[in-house]
């Protein structure tokens, strides 16, 4: 009989929710990795890796709406729920992303 072992994700608090105006994002470094946090229109997060794998371009500086990020750099575009690129480029890892009180948790 074998058991698997399954890791659980580490939280980490980046800090207050209004750090992060409605329709932008920042980049926080969350244990050695750098991480992309958005506050989208609708209030929504999401957390995606905040460098572009095309050029290292800085992610958490893209356009965003409620799917999509576009890199500031070339214009490579990724969907933030899963990180692929809808423009042909490598994906970006995601990140869960919730809420707890005020203070915005990153797992990872």
């Amino acid at each position: 009989m074998s058991t698997e072992v399954v890791a659980t994700p580490a939280r980490h608090i980046v800090g207050p929710l209004d750090q992060i105006p409605i329709g932008e994002g920042r980049a926080f470094d969350i244990a050695g990795e750098q991480v992309a946090v958005f506050r989208l229109r609708n209030g929504a997060l999401r957390a995606v890796s905040a460098a572009c794998p095309h050029k290292g371009g800085p992610i958490a500086d893209g356009l965003i709406d409620l799917q999509v990020v576009i890199c500031p750099l070339h214009l490579n575009a990724f969907d933030l729920a899963t990180g692929c690129s809808t423009t042909g480029s490598g994906p970006l890892r995601t990140y869960d992303v919730q809420l707890d009180g005020e203070q915005i948790v990153v797992l990872c």
